[in-house]
């Protein structure tokens, strides 16, 4: 249902630059808690976001719900010998869409037991979330349609 571990691939293969960068939540925690973000000139993390049910019907044997999810892509850029920091936005605006095209559009792979998902990952918001320490964050937001499927044994 959450598909961080196939977006962080499909980014990384997208953006050849952020291959080995791409780390999850527990890492991003390990940021959140320290208050130091990566030394790497680019980082980036795949969080899970939120999971939304919608509309159910519940019919013989089945129990079928509209489900929409939410992943997170935060990109980190560090900024050196930049004062203004233009150039640092201008390489970050640049990868935020690298990873949109990447995404957006993108149907992730089915994981073995799981039903295929009905619709395709749909770019929802990104921003530019803060600047610290020389480093720019900017997170970008994907949903996913999809339908959680029960079939009672």
């Amino acid at each position: 249902m959450i598909h961080t571990e196939a977006v962080r691939t499909r980014i990384e293969e997208a953006i050849p630059d952020l291959a080995g960068r791409m780390k999850f939540a527990a890492e991003w925690a390990k940021v959140i808690e320290s208050g130091q973000l990566p030394q790497a000139d680019l980082a980036g993390f795949v969080l899970p976001g939120f999971l939304r049910g919608g509309v159910a019907r519940a019919m013989t044997g089945a129990f079928i719900q509209e489900l929409e999810s939410m992943v997170s892509v935060v990109l980190c850029k560090r900024v050196s010998g930049d004062p203004t920091g233009s150039k640092a936005i201008d390489e970050m605006k640049t990868f935020a869409e690298h990873a949109i095209k990447a995404i957006a559009g993108w149907e992730p792979p089915v994981a073995e037991g799981e039903a295929e998902p009905i619709g395709v990952f749909e770019f929802a918001q990104g921003e530019l979330v803060g600047a610290v320490d020389s480093t720019l964050v900017f997170q970008l937001d994907f949903r996913l349609n999809d339908q959680l499927r029960i079939f009672p044994t």
